[in-house]
Formats: C-alpha cells, sequence, structure tokens
C-alpha cells in the first residue's frame, strides 16, 4: 500500500473517530454502508488513485438531504469494471 493510501485511510479513520458528519454537518448519511466507510474500503482495495476517485462520485451522489431510508451502495467487485453493456 502506498503511503499516500495510507495518510488517506488515516484522515478518514480520524474523522470518523471525531464524529464524521453526522456531528459536524448534523446530516445523516443517505447510503449505507456511510461515505466514510465506502471511501475507506474503496482506498484499501484499489488503492488511492482508483478508490479515492470512486469516494468522490459517492460524496457527490449524497445529495438528497429529505432521503427516506438507505440506499445500499457497495464499494464495487473487481469484475464490475470489467462489465461492459
Amino acid at each position: 500500500m502506498s503511503p499516500l493510501a495510507r495518510l488517506a485511510l488515516g484522515a478518514i479513520e480520524a474523522y470518523r473517530l471525531r464524529g464524521g458528519g453526522g456531528r459536524h454537518f448534523a446530516v445523516a448519511c443517505n447510503f449505507t454502508p456511510s461515505c466514510s466507510v465506502y471511501a475507506h474500503q474503496a482506498i484499501a482495495r484499489y488503492g488511492f488513485l482508483r478508490g479515492a476517485h470512486l469516494a468522490l462520485g459517492r460524496v457527490r451522489r449524497c445529495t438528497v438531504r429529505d432521503q427516506v431510508g438507505k440506499i445500499d451502495d457497495p464499494v464495487p467487485a473487481d469484475d464490475a469494471r470489467r462489465v461492459r453493456c
């Protein structure tokens, strides 16, 4: 794992230990797993560049403030990026 990936994972852990978005922004995550868990899993699985790209895409989709219920959106498997329709 690259030093940049380790640094990003450490920053995510620190963010989560301090309460995450719910404490700082008074907003509940629309997704399961939460965006910080998703980012941690994506960076750990794919490395910093691809993982950060996936995480930023997830955060950009998190725009519905009045969402009822959670949307299940796990980190894609290795095979999912190779499938073409």
